[in-house]
């Protein structure tokens, strides 16, 4: 049970180390418009007009994000936890958990909402399996012998 915990605490760490990442590579490619803080309850309508006339690749860097959020996180925490499979869709559930909570703030393209919700769990899943292979011990080392 431990191991699962930390599991699904490392792999969040590094879900929002990863979106956190491609999400700030965005903001350098696609930046806000001047004075825009997307924080700030008084710009929303402002974010909402940003959001929808954003172009295509930078709506396709925020799905990346969050679906490799899910990946990154989900295979850390499927590497550590006893219940891998749980463990990283639990990762993607906080993805999608995200995603709702934006959606809800600003309005989204009806794509890039389905694309936020259909992509983690599979995305997840995927890491949780190929966490679980067996890697095959490095050269050199003493169990290569």
């Amino acid at each position: 049970m431990l191991r699962t915990i930390l599991g699904v605490l490392a792999g969040v760490v590094v879900m929002f180390a990863v979106i956190l990442a491609i999400e700030a590579v965005g903001h350098i490619v696609y930046p806000l418009p001047v004075g825009l803080d997307p924080m700030n309850p008084a710009h929303e309508a402002a974010f909402a007009q940003f959001v929808a006339t954003m172009p295509f690749a930078a709506k396709a860097m925020l799905v990346a994000a969050w679906t490799l959020g899910a990946f990154a996180g989900g295979f850390v925490a499927a590497r550590i936890a006893r219940h891998p499979r749980g463990a990283a869709v639990l990762i993607a559930l906080m993805v999608m958990s995200g995603v709702v909570g934006m959606v809800i703030r600003v309005p989204h393209p009806s794509w890039l909402t389905a694309a936020g919700l259909l992509l983690p769990i599979p995305a997840a899943l995927l890491a949780a399996r190929l966490a679980r292979r067996k890697m095959p011990p490095m050269a050199g080392s003493s169990l290569a012998r």
